[in-house]
């Protein structure tokens, strides 16, 4: 008995959990089968994937023993980056089998929308009009848990001595609470708030309430999935539009920002450096992109603001939602909005791309090197940003951190570009929007995703949606772990 103990991993019970718990996720859609009549083989499609994960996740958690080792902080963080990649990697397998049990989709589109949807991203390749609610459903609370992240969702039921470092791995940085079961409470509670209310002020302006809640889902995500292939377009609906657009800047705003606008604390919410910056950047990007699209696509200076406000924040906030094709649009209000999309949203939140407080960051310290290299030798500087919690040192670590990190996205984000012209077929243009889209995990596209793009081309748009919704170290190093023991179980 105890060499089998042995052989069994020490991670092997979480896993088992983790399992069931996709599993039940899985078999969440099957609800709408209360509202909505079953469509031929849906039953099977959900039913078959979601009742094997549990039967295998409860056989994983029968045979694991539950106990963590003694072992030193650093390896425990790596043993964390490679479940969070097992987790996410299994997740997604998941929620692309009903898909292809269905017939939907072929496995790599399946593999392709699971992706758009557990990272949040929005990209698709499926006809929404040609899609029955169950998986229109599927799409969207793929995009509402994919917002939280696999092990924040898993943390609600399952709390142990690791959990910790697994919320870490996978990109949670700011502890809301005293404790870690606190704070997740408290992040779900103010996310399913928000869930509740946007989907009655959508309903309220006018959208049916299938409708209203996958896009107060997907808007909060900042995911993007629609109901509609015109998007929000389709309501042609100031009102909607608006909601929507506050339901974007909510899901693009740090939790303990968020935490602080909730407790009535408005000056500290409005003294946090990153919110100040968001507000710096769509004062700047939003009358510009309206002027550019006022003197070459649009004929009207208030239709091309309400298009710009509308576009701009979705950019930004990397929610994917759309009012209006590209098409038509010249090349520089493409160009304002790849750098909305690069830019991204806030650290802490549902959002990608390289994240505001980064931008911040970079920018302050080329303002700060500029200042030294005119003073004189013995000045001594010292500079700071606001967060939530409070004023923070910009030191030399920090500046390091953050300059190879955004050199490594940047590194990324021109590969991808060059393999997705390749396999795409496309120009450069097309191929940087759309891959600033899939590694910003915003959603939005200028044409070239859609169900007719290669299976290479969608594979490129996968690498990218898993780095920037992982970050990338974060994801390399979970590899890097797998990688090397690998090696050693071959080398023995």
């Amino acid at each position: 008995m105890k060499m089998i103990k042995k052989a069994i991993p020490l991670s092997a019970d979480l896993a088992g959990k983790f399992m069931i718990l996709c599993g039940l996720l899985c078999a969440v859609p099957l609800l709408t089968g209360l509202f909505f009549p079953f469509q031929p083989g849906e039953l099977e499609a959900f039913g078959i994937p979601a009742g094997v994960s549990i039967l295998a996740g409860l056989g994983v958690c029968w045979k694991a023993r539950v106990q963590d080792p003694d072992v030193p902080r650093p390896l425990q963080i790596q043993k964390s980056g490679s479940f969070v990649l097992f987790a996410w990697l299994y997740g997604i397998l998941i929620g692309a089998l009903p898909f292809v049990l269905a017939g939907r989709l072929n496995f790599i589109q399946a593999l392709f929308e699971s992706v758009s949807g557990w990272t949040t991203t929005g990209l698709s390749v499926l006809h929404v009009s040609e899609v029955s609610p169950m998986f229109l459903f599927h799409r969207g609370f793929m995009q509402y848990c994919g917002g939280l992240g696999f092990v924040m969702v898993m943390t609600l039921f399952v709390v142990n001595r690791q959990s910790m470092n697994l919320v870490l791995a996978e990109g949670h940085s700011d502890q809301l609470a005293p404790n870690l079961s606190r704070t997740v409470r408290l992040i779900c509670l103010m996310y399913t708030t928000f869930l509740v209310l946007g989907t009655a002020a959508y309903t309220l302006a006018g959208m049916n309430v299938f409708d209203s809640l996958i896009h107060a889902m997907c808007a909060l995500s900042t995911g993007g999935f629609s109901t509609r292939a015109q998007s929000i377009g389709y309501y042609q609906s100031p009102l909607i539009e608006f909601i929507t657009v506050v339901l974007m800047l909510i899901g693009t705003t740090n939790f303990a920002a968020l935490l602080l606008l909730m407790r009535g604390q408005i000056r500290k919410f409005l003294a946090v450096s990153e919110i100040r910056f968001l507000g710096l950047i769509l004062a700047a990007a939003i009358p510009l992109t309206a002027l550019v699209l006022f003197c070459a696509a649009y004929t009207g200076l208030p239709g091309s603001f309400r298009i710009a406000f509308f576009e701009v924040i979705s950019a930004l906030s990397t929610s994917g939602f759309s009012t209006v094709g590209y098409a038509d649009w010249p090349q520089a209000a493409v160009f304002l909005l790849i750098l909305m999309m690069l830019i991204g949203g806030g650290i802490g939140s549902t959002a990608g791309g390289l994240k505001l407080t980064r931008v911040y960051l970079m920018l302050r310290g080329l303002g700060d090197h500029l200042r030294r290299r005119g003073a004189p030798r013995q000045t001594v500087t010292c500079s700071f940003y606001t967060r939530p919690q409070g004023k923070t040192i910009i030191d030399q670590k920090l500046l390091e951190g953050t300059s190879c990190f955004v050199f490594s996205y940047f590194l990324i984000y021109l590969g991808g570009t060059f393999l997705l012209m390749l396999t795409a077929n496309c120009t450069l243009i097309e191929a940087m929007f759309d891959f600033a889209s899939a590694l910003g995990t915003v959603g939005l596209s200028i044409g070239i995703t859609d169900p007719a793009t290669p299976a290479l081309a969608l594979i490129v748009e996968m690498a990218g949606m898993l780095l920037g919704r992982l970050e990338i170290f974060i994801l390399l190093a979970g590899i890097r772990t797998v990688f090397l023991r690998l090696k050693a179980a071959i080398c023995r």
